[in-house]
């Protein structure tokens, strides 16, 4: 990152406010007749309707309206444990993109905790005021558990994005690029270096896509997971291959695709040599890839890559789905965002990318054209069908599956 990039990145927070996100108001407050409406006497209405019929709090509050975006600071982006106040501003930047590209409110807040136990204990005992939570930046395993509590003991959705909108957009380029390169993805061998939360994620619901879990080699710091190690978590325990490979060389080779959820640099040119005919990698590790897209297309000229960055193809972002599934699963109040509602999600955005993209949404990635493609496996981020079709896909998938508590309403997401 240059010098002067950071400087504008410091400034773009600072000025002309300090932060990224306000409160607006929703209902005049100009008069001494608007302020007897807005609190006393008259807020006691909506007061006594709400504690006749909870329900009814969707109707006189914006809770029905309002994402939590909830983390302690342990794994924030790629710079690891620097506690809770030092994530407060990705924290309010996932607030920034939630009322961007879904006009959905939200609202960063950051947990001080001693345990697991305090931690859960802080989020459900305030879950009720939102119409779910967004949990963000945990490290693993802690998050899984984390993730797994709340889910049980909160009414409403509870979503760890690092987890599951890494891995719905990671699922929808991967099928897409594996139907490119005419391959099966119940075939592909799959090598994913990295063992955290995106991984073990991702890994998890491509295995709900197809793919079979004795082909997947998942590899930490210590090399391959296999069975035959006794230093791993039960996390990564779900992926120990009964294997005598124990590198990445090792089990790279032959592999159809490599997932990278890791660190700058750790796919070496002379490993992706060994890769089969017509690969997909997708290196994520931001903002520098496990390899970079010209050394790796300098190496091969049959692969298709995704990165996690925007100023490469086929970034694998997590913004092109958690604003629209958390629109469509509060718009039918769904008790949880579950397994049929994320491949819901993977379906609509590989659709997507098989249709013609408007002139607008091409201006505003910089490029000439956008068609279906090596170069173009997953929609920009700033494509506007992104929300109804999504959202329309999630919310549909909660009704059918017994999650959402109303119906979606009639003409839902049509006029967008």
């Amino acid at each position: 990152m240059s010098e002067d990039f950071r400087q504008q990145a410091l400034h773009y927070h600072a000025y002309p406010v300090p932060g990224k996100i306000a409160v607006e108001l929703t209902k005049p407050a100009n008069t001494v007749e608007d302020l007897a409406l807005a609190y006393s006497p008259g807020v006691a209405e909506p007061v006594r309707e709400i504690a006749q019929n909870a329900e009814n709090v969707y109707k006189y509050t914006g809770k029905g309206n309002m994402v939590a975006v909830i983390t302690n600071g342990t794994a924030i982006l790629g710079l690891g444990n620097l506690g809770p106040l030092a994530s407060k501003p990705v924290m309010e930047g996932k607030a920034l993109l939630f009322k961007r590209f879904a006009g959905l409110d939200s609202i960063d807040i950051e947990v001080k905790h001693r345990t697991i136990d305090e931690f859960v204990d802080t989020v459900a005992n305030i879950a009720d005021t939102f119409g779910g939570i967004n949990l963000e930046d945990i490290k693993a395993p802690d998050c899984f558990e984390i993730e797994k509590r709340l889910i049980e003991r909160c009414h409403v959705p509870v979503f760890h994005d690092d987890q599951h909108g890494t891995a719905i957009v990671t699922a929808a380029g991967m099928l897409n690029a594996l139907e490119l390169q005419g391959k099966k993805i119940s075939e592909a061998v799959i090598v994913c270096l990295g063992a955290g939360a995106a991984a073990v994620a991702c890994m998890e619901l491509l295995i709900k896509c197809g793919a079979q879990r004795e082909k997947i080699y998942m590899l930490d710091r210590k090399g391959v997971i296999h069975t035959r190690r006794d230093d791993i978590n039960e996390y990564k325990q779900l992926f120990a291959n009964n294997t005598d490979k124990r590198t990445l060389e090792d089990v790279i080779e032959g592999a159809d695709i490599f997932v990278g959820v890791s660190g700058p640099d750790l796919l070496a040119p002379e490993a992706l040599k060994l890769m089969a005919d017509k690969p997909v990698v997708f290196a994520c590790s931001n903002p520098d890839p496990e390899i970079k897209p010209e050394l790796a297309h300098a190496v091969r000229d049959d692969l298709i890559m995704g990165t996690g960055r925007s100023d490469y193809p086929n970034q694998v972002n997590n913004v092109i789905c958690f604003p629209f599934i958390f629109r469509g699963a509060l718009d039918v109040r769904a008790s949880e965002i579950n397994d049929e509602m994320k491949l819901a999600a993977v379906d609509a955005i590989r659709a997507l990318a098989k249709e013609p993209v408007p002139a607008e949404v091409i201006a505003a990635a910089g490029a000439d054209k956008l068609e279906f493609g090596p170069d173009y496996i997953i929609p920009k981020p700033m494509d506007p069908r992104l929300l109804p079709r999504v959202a329309k896909a999630v919310a549909q998938a909660a009704v059918e599956s017994g999650v959402a508590q109303i119906d979606m309403p009639a003409g839902y997401m049509e006029a967008k």
